[in-house]
């Protein structure tokens, strides 16, 4: 028993390690650039499909692309509909390792000529720096999968020999859900729907099982993958949820079409076999892995937009619109967390600079206060979340970036704490010894909303700053020549420090909306914008 066991356990444990150093060393060598290709190659449906299979097949993981993936929605930078065309490309491109395991794993014993890779692999990542490290780890990660197929294919033949599973009930469809749920428990466990798949293709190649008994395994790996998206959105944003979600429908649909139509698709793979001179065995299961998450693809992709409508209307949005996006899975992921809290920050800004320009304008202020007080937890909330941000040693661009958020927040908080004592002060902003310094407020304010909502907050700083030090300016001199009458005797004391106290609150709350505005800029250097002015005393 022991010549089957350890076989098979260590092979399934050295293919599982390989192919998680080969994602890692993919994803920290090229991750960026498939992150950023995510985010800008998503505009139609179709790009957003076509980004989605390479993306996978690069990092060689359908989990690595969800997950990532699902941080991307949750912090805005695609839309839910586009991101439904890279889960669907996600599906289609996890089905390559199949190809390779079934084309070079089990056609070729590579184990034994993978063993140098794994040394040199182990070296670079050792003793080499930055990209060849991980391009180290990514090679040995490699040579670690095809070594333990090897192990695997002897335990595999070892357990043939004791336990035949092609002697379980197989033709029947009750047969064919129970095998296809072994396959989904499968890759719950091991966390891996490659690793699934590499078993039973394993397996297929040694005879344990038959076809049909293989296929029905397949296609429950290939629904079991959706478990990790899943997971990771537990606690997580509305916005997640709906990602995984739609993972999981259209797998489940393209699976259970796969296993009402099984006989179908095996009539295709006997076609192909005959005439177009495809194998029988792995790399027949492999094909039909392929076709059957393409059929799934034909019959999803056409309709990606009622398909996320109809995702939307499952799970509708509840709560606070602001902070959904500030899902707990981005933290790991600096760059795309800090986007997230940035844009949640630009909609805080807004909000208090709407309720300012209506306080400037004398509407009523019943409102005010009420949304004066929704705005300080939200603040509190997206500090907590931005404090929380894993950020990489040494990575001085989003440690910039950070700082830069934080500032805003306080500024922010300190603007919301201003307008919340004008609400509580008996104060008529209307008379005209404040006209020329409203002009001034009116004039900053509108800086910064037409800055926050045309997205170029840098362009607006100069004007900001050069208009907050002229209403300092002007508001000290004023305040000098207030007191000046005072002394004199036209002006009554209490007259004279009830208006300069007016004109530093409207000094200081201007200077604490260029401040913002500044900071809010920073926080957007991470993202290629062009440097910030100065920053303010």
């Amino acid at each position: 028993m022991q010549e089957i066991v350890f076989p098979f356990a260590g092979g399934l444990g050295l293919f599982l390690i390989g192919m998680m150093l080969l994602s890692q060393g993919l994803v920290a060598f090229g991750g960026a650039a498939t992150k950023r290709a995510l985010a800008h190659f998503t505009g139609t449906p179709a790009k957003a499909f076509l980004s989605g299979t390479l993306a996978t097949m690069a990092v060689q993981s359908s989990t690595a692309t969800t997950v990532t993936l699902i941080g991307f929605v949750s912090a805005g930078l695609i839309t839910f509909t586009q991101a439904i065309g890279v889960l669907i490309g996600a599906s289609l491109g996890n089905t390559a390792t199949g190809w390779i395991v079934a084309g070079l794993g089990l056609k070729v014993q590579l184990g034994f000529y993978t063993l140098p890779m794994i040394g040199t692999g182990a070296m670079l990542k050792l003793l080499a720096r930055g990209g060849w490290a991980e391009l180290g780890m990514a090679a040995a990660g490699f040579g670690m999968m095809f070594l333990g197929l090897d192990t695997l294919q002897q335990g595999m033949r070892g357990l043939s020999e004791v336990f035949n599973l092609a002697e379980l009930p197989s033709g029947g469809f009750v047969a064919l859900v129970v095998t296809m749920l072994i396959g989904l428990a499968l890759t719950a466990v091991l966390q891996s729907s490659t690793a699934a798949i590499a078993t039973t293709l394993t397996a297929l190649h040694t005879q344990t099982i038959n076809f049909e008994q293989a296929a029905a395994l397949v296609v429950g790996a290939a629904i079991g993958t959706t478990l990790t998206g899943a997971l990771v959105t537990v606690g997580g944003t509305i916005y997640a949820k709906r990602t995984a979600l739609a993972y999981i429908l259209f797998n489940a649909v393209a699976g259970a079409l796969a296993i009402i139509l099984l006989p179908v698709f095996l009539r295709v793979i006997e076609w192909l076999g005959t005439h177009a001179g495809l194998d029988a065995g792995a790399t027949s299961l492999a094909a039909f892995h392929t076709l059957f998450i393409a059929v799934g693809v034909i019959l999803f992709l056409p309709f990606v937009s009622r398909f996320a409508r109809l995702v939307e209307r499952l799970l509708p949005e509840r709560g606070e619109v602001v902070t959904q996006r500030l899902d707990a899975s981005l933290l790991s992921i600096p760059a795309v967390a800090l986007e997230a809290s940035q844009r949640a920050l630009e909609q805080v800004a807004q909000r208090l600079l709407t309720v300012y320009s209506e306080m400037l304008s004398g509407s009523d202020t019943d409102t005010h206060e009420q949304r004066l007080q929704q705005a300080a937890p939200l603040l509190n909330e997206i500090y907590d979340f931005v404090s929380r941000v894993e950020l990489p040693a040494g990575d001085a661009v989003t440690g910039a970036q950070r700082i830069a958020q934080l500032h805003a927040i306080d500024h922010l908080l300190r603007f919301r704490t201003r307008l919340h004592d004008l609400t509580r002060a008996d104060i008529d902003l209307a008379e005209p010894d404040y006209g020329w310094a409203l002009q001034n407020s009116r004039r900053i304010l509108q800086l910064a909303r037409d800055g926050l909502e045309q997205g170029n907050l840098q362009t607006h700083l100069g004007q900001l700053e050069a208009d907050a030090m002229e209403l300092a300016g002007l508001s000290k001199q004023v305040r000098h020549e207030l007191l000046r009458e005072t002394a004199s005797g036209p002006v009554t004391s209490a007259h004279a420090l009830k208006r300069t106290d007016t004109y530093r609150w409207l000094e200081r709350t201007a200077n604490h909306i260029w401040r913002v505005c500044h900071y809010l800029s920073q926080g957007r250097l991470a993202n290629g914008s062009p440097p910030a002015a100065p920053e303010p005393p």
